[in-house]
């Protein structure tokens, strides 16, 4: 069996650990051809010493020269490449197979653009390639002839319960449900989350995630940005989406097909599984996570929502149906006011305060066939108008 050759994109982050413990138990099946990161240099030094990829890149020349040092001292051979360009190059190399698309946040589009337009295998877990790209992205999909394969948990679970080809997808779905854990806070008071301090925020029940992620699912705004990116995945229309809290995380999603019948997948709430999914499909390999044990489950259960409670899940439908680029929108104040709220500037509720203000106030204007500079043009004016509005909440 020739491996496949991998590019890991934010290889030091939570999901590019996990996808490099399912590559290790496949050594003869996957080769690591480049690892990405933006600031853990020392962690990625680690993993470039443990595997050797042939590049390695990294955000800034300080962080640069600190890796190439540390490979020097160990003998090691990986060339190093500084800068959102040498995203791009490693994405798009003619050696590699695969991209675990795998950066937090906007920055992810770029070079989740060059792998789809190179026709790459393209395991997204970079939801923000398509709640800011919409359409360029998919497009580029289409364009380059990508297999484009989701990596969110409860995207994967749609991907798993649908027909093998995706032109019966329109025919097979009425509605999908993503399922939602509803965080540490599902059961809190409303009136008291101002108080809520970032080491709160960030201790999700169930999942391991990094501290912008646990952030969001916190607020629920991670579940919204995944209502705009299963709008494009599956092709669907805003109100064929619906959310569910289910706080065991057993459930990942449904399908709610044309007849009535509920499709959905289940295991236990270990992201190793959808990346092994995304690895091998359309094959099953040993990913490492715990089996799940019927017998020992208990109740599942189902809960809406809460508005008082989670608002933020809210702006999904609001920014799908508005003009073009209001999901950019949205994404661009939402990292700004979450990395305030993680820098200790705002409180917890100013984070949905400022989105809203934000997707009220910054009007996208966007040509009709954007390109990827009118999309981060529109991102960067969000951005401004954020950082304003957090600045106010300091006050």
């Amino acid at each position: 069996m020739t491996p496949q050759r991998l590019c890991i994109l934010g290889s030091t982050g939570s999901i590019g650990t996990s996808t490099l413990d399912v590559v290790a138990r496949h050594p003869q099946r996957y080769e690591v051809f480049a690892l990405t990161a933006h600031g853990r240099i020392d962690a990625l030094a680690a993993q470039c010493v443990r595997l050797a990829p042939r590049h390695a890149v990294v955000a800034d020349d300080a962080g640069g020269e600190k890796l190439r040092a540390a490979l020097r001292a160990h003998g090691v051979g990986t060339e190093v490449h500084v800068g959102a360009r040498a995203l791009c190059e490693v994405a798009a190399h003619p050696e590699v197979d695969s991209v675990m698309a795998a950066i937090v946040g906007a920055a992810g589009l770029a070079p989740c653009l060059a792998a789809a337009r190179a026709g790459k295998r393209l395991l997204l877990a970079n939801k923000e390639a398509l709640v800011v790209g919409g359409a360029l992205f998919m497009s580029a999909v289409r364009a380059g002839g990508a297999t484009l394969l989701p990596i969110d948990s409860e995207h994967s679970a749609i991907f798993q319960c649908l027909p093998e080809d995706r032109r019966r997808w329109a025919e097979t779905i009425d509605h999908i449900v993503l399922t939602a854990s509803g965080g540490p806070f599902r059961q809190r008071d409303p009136a008291s989350l101002d108080g809520v301090t970032p080491d709160e925020a960030c201790a999700h029940p169930n999942w391991v995630m990094g501290r912008k992620i646990s952030v969001d699912s916190a607020t629920m705004m991670n579940k919204a940005l995944e209502v705009v990116e299963a709008r494009w995945l599956f092709d669907l229309a805003p109100e064929q989406i619906r959310v569910v809290i289910h706080p065991q995380s057993i459930v990942h999603s449904m399908v709610v097909c044309r007849d009535r019948s509920v499709l959905a997948q289940l295991g236990t709430p270990d992201m190793r599984v959808p990346i092994a999914v995304g690895l091998a499909h359309p094959e099953r390999i040993e990913c490492g996570a715990d089996a799940l044990d019927f017998t020992r489950l208990g109740a599942l259960t189902f809960e809406a929502p809460d508005p008082q409670r989670f608002p933020a899940l809210f702006l999904a439908w609001d920014a799908l149906r508005g003009p073009e680029g209001s999901t950019a929108v949205l994404n661009a104040s939402n990292e700004e006011s979450v990395a305030a709220f993680l820098a200790g500037t705002i409180r917890f509720t100013d984070i949905h305060r400022i989105n809203a203000s934000v997707v009220e106030h910054v009007q996208p204007q966007l040509p009709l066939q954007p390109t990827l500079d009118d999309l981060l043009a529109l991102d960067a004016r969000a951005r401004i108008e954020a950082r304003r509005r957090a600045r106010e909440c300091a006050r």
